[in-house]
């Protein structure tokens, strides 16, 4: 074993050591793990879509869209989804984690400071890691605490505010409006990440910052909104909406965009249908979230913790780390495919408990009557 072999071997001891050691896993059991929460990649529609659309455009795009990877369908499905969330245009990417790396990186250097709910997700974190931005953290959804740090910044620096809007591990929401009426204040950039709240929240499933509760701010005053087609649209690639001049710069400027083989142009085919279909999915919207309502109370009663859930997303904090891997082993045995989240992921070891548009009233309470 040579040291570099080495250093890996100690690496991964470590971390078993730890209890922190992960492998992969088939889904097997009931899903209440993914973030397929309109269950739309085993639609038949969007299945047939995406046949259809190897069938036009062939496999893969064969080059950047800079380069000759462009194609007709990457500006439809742009203007389709654009017109869907409310905003002039959108910029369609390959994946999330993409798009917020190379958006938060491109909008950003060293006289930039960035203000970053501590909760958010990898992609936005390491977007501002490589920008060589200020990294501001402002406590979870603590608005005073943003409004603070804003205060006491330089006021002469470039300022962006990012955070998501349906936390992926707590699945509590942002206070957009709040954000928004910062944003203005202080001069600053907004980018808000929709993932988890397309499809689910908003006026046809358009997202959080389209719920009529938000509805005292304009969608012109959110400069950038990320959101994925691999979640509640269930295919794959991501979407940036915003101006068109922003979509203008982000071509010129966005190095995951320019020095990235374009997506599968059937991929964006496929999600025109994709977006049709969530549009006119109000009573699946409806039920997860009923679903997940009675998960939370259920739990709740238990006395177990599941911090401010209002979404689709419910935890279920156990704290200890061998408490989390039993409980989702226990509940995987009785057929829910349940997963433990531990550390570095979060802060505390937990059960992610996503509800989606299959799961019945039943299965919840089955979950429930499990976790007595």
């Amino acid at each position: 074993m040579n040291s570099f072999e080495s250093f890996i071997q100690k690496e991964l001891d470590a971390i078993k050591r730890k209890n922190r050691y992960r492998s992969l896993r088939l889904p097997s059991g009931i899903d209440l793990s993914s973030n397929d929460y309109l269950c739309l990649s085993k639609n038949p529609k969007v299945i047939s879509a995406l046949k259809e659309g190897l069938d036009i455009y062939g496999a893969g795009s064969g080059a950047s869209r800079l380069i000759r990877g462009h194609r007709d369908i990457f500006e439809r499905v742009e203007s389709k989804f654009a017109a869907w969330v409310g905003s002039e245009t959108s910029l369609f990417l390959s994946n999330g984690f993409a798009a917020n790396l190379g958006l938060v990186d491109a909008l950003s250097d060293q006289r930039t400071i960035i203000f970053t709910d501590r909760l958010n997700h990898a992609s936005i974190l390491d977007g501002i890691r490589i920008s060589g931005a200020v990294k501001k953290y402002y406590n979870h959804r603590d608005i005073n605490h943003l409004r603070e740090l804003l205060q006491k910044s330089d006021s002469k620096s470039r300022k962006i505010i990012v955070s998501e809007t349906v936390f992926s591990m707590d699945g509590d929401l942002a206070f957009v409006a709040e954000l928004t009426q910062l944003k203005k204040e202080f001069d600053a950039c907004l980018i808000l990440d929709e993932a988890h709240a397309l499809g689910v929240f908003g006026e046809k499933g358009a997202g959080v910052a389209r719920m009529t509760s938000s509805a005292n701010f304009i969608l012109s005053d959110i400069d950038f909104r990320v959101y994925t087609g691999g979640k509640s649209l269930g295919l794959e690639g991501a979407f940036i909406a915003c101006s068109d001049t922003y979509k203008e710069y982000l071509i010129n400027t966005m190095r995951t965009f320019i020095f990235s083989t374009a997506p599968m142009p059937a991929i964006a085919f496929a999600l025109q249908a994709s977006i049709d279909l969530a549009k006119q999915m109000e009573q699946e919207r409806i039920q997860i979230l009923e679903n997940a309502n009675l998960l939370r109370n259920g739990l709740r009663e238990l006395g177990l913790e599941t911090l401010h859930s209002k979404s689709q997303i419910v935890p279920v904090v156990l704290y200890d780390e061998e408490k989390a891997l039993e409980t989702a082993r226990l509940l995987q045995e009785k057929g829910f495919d349940i997963r433990a989240i531990r550390p570095p992921t979060v802060k505390e070891s937990r059960l992610r408990i996503s509800i989606n548009a299959n799961t019945s009233r039943e299965d919840v309470l089955k979950v429930l009557d499990c976790l007595k």
